[in-house]
């Protein structure tokens, strides 16, 4: 990119747009075959897991409890270790939290994870010790697993896990969010770079996803359990009513309800 380029939002928008659209060239078969293990599992009355650490923290929040997507989604968070198993606050709020080994270790026994559940796990770099433990443990316990990462980014770094893999490595499907090494778009005149683009580019795949999902789901005749929001006239009582009336089992209703009260936790 010539240093001359005026740095702004139309040349962000000009550099970010090539990433989405490389998603859309490179990355769509992927996307299909996740939205299948999705709407398998919702039709096995599963749980999709979704977990992230750091900034991919908020593409879990995208997924769980997001009005105008899937009701039976649990977001898996770090945090979640202080209210579940009385881990000090200031250590799971401590950004090096996703390299610690034994968060990664206790991170799933605060949840009621069971056979038909999936997983996707997104993460930028795809290295850190808390990510790949819990594909790690995901695997070791039969579940399959989606890895959401930028595979430019990954297969330059080396593993902090001592197994000494990454977490596409223990993906049945791996969805590259087509991201350059780094996470950043844009040169600087004096050197580096800056505006990342894995946030943007992860929401798009996973509201793909949502859509492909929901597209299979139709097909087989299953009516989709989707959130509507709470912020529309009629919204709060008809989420709960609609997720009440649903043909899912208990633990799917509970899902629902757990995630509408901004807590992830199956009981």
């Amino acid at each position: 990119m010539p240093e001359y380029q005026h740095i702004g939002l139309e040349l962000f928008w000009q550099e970010a747009f090539k990433v989405l659209e490389r998603i859309l060239q490179t990355q769509a078969e992927a996307i299909r075959r996740a939205a299948l293990l999705f709407a398998d599992c919702i039709e096995k009355n599963g749980v999709i897991q979704v977990y992230g650490t750091g900034h991919s923290r908020a593409l879990a929040m995208e997924l769980a409890g997001r009005a105008g997507g899937l009701v039976p989604v649990n977001r898996i968070d770090l945090e979640d270790l202080a209210l579940h198993a009385h881990w000090p606050l200031e250590r799971v709020r401590k950004p090096e939290i996703e390299r610690d080994l034994e968060a990664g270790q206790a991170i799933l026994a605060c949840y009621r994870i069971e056979a038909p559940d999936v997983f996707l796990i997104a993460s930028n770099s795809g290295v850190n010790a808390a990510i790949v433990e819990v594909a790690q443990r995901a695997k070791e316990h039969g579940h399959e697993l989606v890895a959401l990462t930028s595979l430019e980014h990954t297969r330059r770094m080396q593993s902090r896990h001592p197994s000494g893999k990454k977490l596409y490595e223990y993906a049945d499907i791996v969805i590259d969010n087509c991201g350059p090494f780094g996470d950043t778009l844009l040169e600087l005149p004096g050197g580096g770079k800056a505006c990342s683009i894995s946030s943007l580019s992860g929401v798009l795949i996973e509201q793909m996803l949502t859509a492909e999902t929901i597209g299979n789901l139709l097909t087989r005749g299953i009516d989709p359990p989707i959130f509507i929001s709470a912020n529309v006239p009629g919204g709060i009582e008809q989420g709960v009513t609609s997720a009440l009336c649903r043909t899912h089992q208990l633990q799917l209703v509970e899902a629902c309800w757990h995630s509408c009260n901004n807590c992830v936790m199956r009981l």
